[in-house]
Order: C-alpha cells, then sequence, then structure tokens
C-alpha cells in the first residue's frame, strides 16, 4: 500500500495561513478592543453617546473595522475547515467557498452600514 493511500487529493490553499494571520490579529485587536471598552471607560461600559464619541475618532473606526474584518474572515475560515473535514467534492468546495465569500461580505458590509448610522 503506497503511502499516499489514505490522502484525498486536494489542491494546497492558503486559507489556514488567512486563519493563522486573522486569529494573531484577534488575538491583538480583541485586546485592545477589551482594554478600551471595559477597563479605560468609566464604570467599566460606555453608554451609547460615549460609544458614538469614541467611534468618531478615526484610529478607533479603523481598529473596529479591522476587528470586524478579522472576526468574519476567522470565524467563516473555520466554518469552511469544518465543511472540508468532510471530505468534499471539488464542485461542492468551489460553491462553498463562494457563498462563504459573499457571507463574508454581506456580514462586513452590514457591520460598515451599522457603523455608519451610529457615528453620522
Amino acid at each position: 500500500m503506497s503511502e499516499n493511500a489514505f490522502a484525498q487529493e486536494s489542491r494546497p490553499t492558503v486559507a489556514w495561513l488567512w486563519q493563522v494571520v486573522t486569529g494573531v490579529g484577534l488575538v491583538v485587536l480583541l485586546g485592545l478592543h477589551m482594554v478600551a471598552n471595559h477597563f479605560i471607560a468609566k464604570g467599566g461600559l460606555r453608554d451609547y453617546a460615549a460609544v458614538v464619541a469614541y467611534l468618531r475618532n478615526p484610529i478607533i473606526l479603523q481598529l473596529e473595522i479591522l476587528f470586524l474584518i478579522c472576526v468574519t474572515t476567522h470565524a467563516l475560515l473555520g466554518v469552511r475547515a469544518i465543511f472540508l473535514d468532510f471530505g468534499l467534492s471539488d464542485q461542492f468546495e468551489q460553491m462553498l467557498t463562494r457563498v462563504l465569500k459573499w457571507i463574508g461580505v454581506v456580514t462586513v458590509a452590514y457591520g460598515l452600514v451599522v457603523m455608519w448610522f451610529v457615528i453620522r
């Protein structure tokens, strides 16, 4: 029996690398988010007016948008990895990847629209 008898033929991807990058990004951004929103804020939480003022800072807004993108990307890559463990056909894998990309785009777009309405 050959050494690759149990190996499934699949195309190599860099999805795992993106998951690692977004995972590291999440650790950093979540740390900053927790410190800024729960340790620096008086009383441990911000009210709506304080959140709006906080998000109007361009640097904070960019960090929160990056946080949204990292969370969405990391989560959807995790869902994709779970489905790929089932040994999907190439055609289904491609369809799954397209669907998850669109879910990610819609999720990030929705988050950006919400942020826009909050800070305007």
